[in-house]
C-alpha cells in the first residue's frame, strides 16, 4: 500500500534536505556573529565590559569616518550608474539580433578575468610610467601618478562599472526576455511606437526586477576592495580609502574590539537598508 504524500510529509523531506544548510549557516555565520556582538561590549585584552564604550571610540574614529564617506560615496555614485548602463545596454542588445551573442560574451569577459588581472591592467595604464602617462608625453602634456590623486576614485568608478556590467546585463535580458512578445506586436498594431512600448510595457515590468538587480549589485559593491587593495595596498589615496581596508588594518593590528563594534554597526546600517527597500517594493507591488 503506497504511502500519502501529505503536506506535512512535504514539510518534513524540505527541511531535511535544508538541514545541512541551515546547520552550516548556524555554525559558521550566526554563532561567529554573535560572538563578534558579545565582543563589542568588551575590551579584547582582559575582558572588562565597557559597554557602549567601543562603538564611541569607532564612532568618533577619524579613520573610520573617511572611510565610511568614501564608501557611501562610492555606493551613491556607482550604483545608480551601474543600474543605468547595464538596464540601457541590455534593452539595446535584446532588440538587435545579428552580434548579440558576440557583444554579450564581450560584456561578461571581464567577469572571467581573475582580479590580479586586472591589476596589472589598470597598473600598466595609470601608474606613473603607465600608457596613459606615455600618451600625455608624446601630446607634450604632463602626466601624473594617477592612482595618488583624487582621480583615484574615479578610476576605481570605471574598474568597477567594466567588471560589474557584465553580469547586471545578463540579468536585465532574463528580465526583459520574460515579458511576452504578444504585448510589444498587439501595441504596435494599436499604433504604438517604439518609446510608447518601453515606457508602457517595459518599464513597468521591471520593477521586481530592480529590487533583485539593486540588492545584488548592492553587495557585489563591497567586493571592490580587492582592486583598490592590490593597486595601492593597505593604505591607498584617501580617496578610495574604504571600510575594508580599515577593517584589514584594524585585524592586522588584532584591534578586535573596534572591529567588533564597527562590524555590528555596518550589519544593522546594511539590514537597514535592505528592509527600508523591501518594505519599498512591497509598496510599490501593492499600489499596482
Amino acid at each position: 500500500m503506497s504511502r500519502k504524500w501529505t503536506p506535512t510529509c512535504q514539510n518534513k523531506t524540505a527541511y531535511a534536505f535544508l538541514a545541512p544548510s541551515l546547520l552550516g549557516l548556524l555554525v559558521f555565520v550566526l554563532l561567529p556573529f554573535a560572538d563578534v556582538i558579545r565582543r563589542s561590549f568588551f575590551q579584547a585584552v582582559g575582558g572588562l565590559f565597557v559597554g557602549m564604550d567601543n562603538y564611541r571610540q569607532v564612532l568618533e574614529n577619524g579613520a573610520f569616518r573617511q572611510a565610511l564617506g568614501n564608501t557611501v560615496r562610492f555606493l551613491c555614485i556607482c550604483l545608480p550608474l551601474l543600474l543605468a548602463l547595464s538596464f540601457v545596454t541590455a534593452v539595446f542588445l535584446n532588440s538587435i539580433t545579428g552580434f548579440a551573442r558576440v557583444l554579450r560574451a564581450g560584456f561578461l569577459l571581464p567577469m572571467a578575468i581573475p582580479v590580479a588581472s586586472v591589476v596589472v591592467f589598470w597598473k600598466l595604464l595609470f601608474d606613473q610610467n603607465g600608457a596613459v602617462n606615455q600618451m600625455l608625453e608624446m601630446l607634450h602634456l604632463t602626466g601624473q601618478d594617477w592612482m595618488n590623486t583624487g582621480y583615484a576614485f574615479w578610476i576605481l568608478v570605471g574598474s568597477y562599472l567594466w567588471k560589474n556590467m557584465g553580469y547586471d546585463i545578463v540579468l536585465w535580458i532574463a528580465a526583459l526576455s520574460a515579458i511576452p512578445e504578444e504585448q510589444y506586436e498587439a501595441a504596435r498594431v494599436s499604433g504604438a511606437g517604439a518609446f510608447q512600448c518601453f515606457r508602457y510595457i517595459t518599464l513597468p515590468q521591471m520593477k521586481g526586477s530592480i529590487f533583485l538587480i539593486g540588492v545584488l549589485s548592492f553587495v557585489n559593491a563591497f567586493r571592490v576592495f580587492r582592486e583598490a587593495y592590490l593597486i595601492a595596498g593597505d593604505y591607498p589615496h584617501e580617496s578610495i580609502y574604504m571600510l575594508q581596508h580599515l577593517f584589514n588594518n584594524w585585524f592586522t593590528k588584532l584591534d578586535i574590539q573596534k572591529m567588533s563594534a564597527a562590524a555590528v554597526l555596518m550589519a544593522i546600517a546594511v539590514s537597514v537598508i535592505l528592509v527600508l527597500v523591501e518594505w519599498w517594493n512591497e509598496r510599490q507591488e501593492s499600489s499596482e
